[in-house]
């Protein structure tokens, strides 16, 4: 194997789409093998590397060190420094000289030297990203619960809307500003039927996709669920007057789960017509998806898929932005439930990040929300920050793409007689 100092910028490249580290390719064009080895944590903390990871390059430096000792080994492996000794003896030839000849393993004395072998156990693979997808499904488990008990709560809070004969719409500053445009809301559900299309396929290339789907499944449940409680307690009149509202059914449970069903078969959404029902205004289930899956998709994709970003980014404003152009929720709706799903986004993966904050303690003041059990109970086994690591899926037949994106291989040490 050839020597780490001796690595060309090109085998550098080639051992970091090897470990899945990608992301540092850019940056490290023109890094050769020397250079490599003499990274640190300081050059972490400076640009460019400093844009490119928030571990702060603990990952690749882990890496870095066993790859050292993967060469150490390689390089004592010729037998000099596994209790070898090669001793010079001096033998007449036929021209009475003296030639000197190498003996392994014998003393001057004339007594033979065992060489004592020492077995070596086979390393234990450290997993600092266990997949752990019972956990996953769990967490699936939730969002799906969480989604049919938000449909149940629409149906019911729809029962309590007052006619909008009775009740007129609320104020609302941006509807005085802008008129309604009948198409907006239909744009608004292609948009988010896009994102959640492209942050499906990103998925399915992610390294780490256990822990990353479980992520995504426990917050968009638990955004549903405060939904639920949010929509109950403050039932808002209709946002305006061209709303059709399906006739209330005043008891009749039998209709009320038919029509529940069906809301589900359809996702929940305007277009498929599957939405008839009113008062789940406060807040926005829409915002919450457009927003939610634009913030994985940056989250775990490569810092320098700017252009990337950024129409993720546009898709997502402009899905927002054409709820409030349809007049199908009030601003509130809006501005709370990008708030909450923000924060919310901001709070567990800070906590997920920092292994501080997965213990609780009187200082450590994040614990004390409702979720907190939960949240420990799926991230205790992650080590640090997720890598923005990609491969292709498993069951992909080319060779070639299932070594990408292959783990560091430990070998054991084996002693050459």
């Amino acid at each position: 194997m050839k020597e780490v100092v001796h690595w060309s910028p090109k085998e550098v490249a080639a051992w970091l789409t090897e470990t899945g580290m990608q992301e540092y390719s850019e940056t490290f064009q023109n890094l050769n093998g020397q250079s490599l080895l003499k990274l640190t944590e300081e050059d972490f903390k400076r640009p460019p590397l400093s844009r490119v990871t928030s571990d702060n390059g603990q990952q690749l430096l882990e890496m870095i060190e066993t790859l050292k000792i993967e060469h150490h080994i390689e390089e004592h492996k010729n037998g000099h420094a596994n209790g070898h000794l090669s001793i010079g003896t001096a033998a007449p030839n036929c021209d009475n000289s003296f030639t000197s000849k190498s003996k392994k393993n014998v003393m001057p004395n004339g007594y033979r030297k065992e060489m004592v072998q020492i077995p070596m156990p086979e390393p234990e693979r450290f997993n600092a990203f266990p997949a752990e997808w019972g956990k996953t499904c769990l967490a699936f488990f939730y969002a799906l619960c969480c989604f049919i008990f938000t449909t149940v709560m629409i149906s019911v809070v729809h029962e309590r809307v007052p006619p909008k004969e009775e009740q007129p719409p609320l104020p609302d500053t941006f509807f005085d500003h802008f008129n309604r445009v009948e198409w907006a809301f239909s744009i608004c559900e292609i948009n988010g039927m896009v994102l959640v299309g492209v942050w499906l396929i990103q998925w399915l290339f992610l390294k780490h996709k256990s822990i990353i789907g479980r992520r995504f499944f426990c917050l968009v449940g638990t955004l549903y669920l405060y939904r639920c409680i949010t929509m109950y307690v403050t039932t808002l009149p209709v946002p305006g007057k061209h709303f059709h509202c399906s006739p209330k059914l005043l008891g009749d449970w039998e209709a009320q789960l038919r029509r529940i069903m069906k809301m589900i078969a359809g996702g929940g959404l305007s277009i498929t017509g599957s939405h008839t029902l009113c008062g789940d205004y406060l807040y926005s289930g829409h915002t919450v998806i457009l927003t939610l899956t634009y913030m994985f998709i940056k989250e775990y994709s490569p810092l320098r898929f700017r252009i990337y970003h950024w129409i993720c980014w546009i898709l997502s404003i402009v899905g927002v932005f054409c709820i409030l152009l349809a007049h199908d929720h009030y601003t509130v709706d809006v501005v709370v439930a990008y708030y909450i799903t923000s924060r919310l986004f901001w709070w567990y993966h800070t906590m997920a990040n920092q292994q501080v904050l997965k213990e609780a303690s009187p200082t450590n003041h994040l614990s004390q929300v409702w979720w907190y059990r939960p949240f420990q109970y799926l991230e205790k086994n992650v080590q640090g920050t997720i890598p923005r690591s990609y491969h292709w899926p498993r069951s992909c037949p080319l060779p070639f793409i299932r070594r990408f994106g292959r783990p560091v291989q430990y070998s054991r040490l084996v002693n050459d007689t």
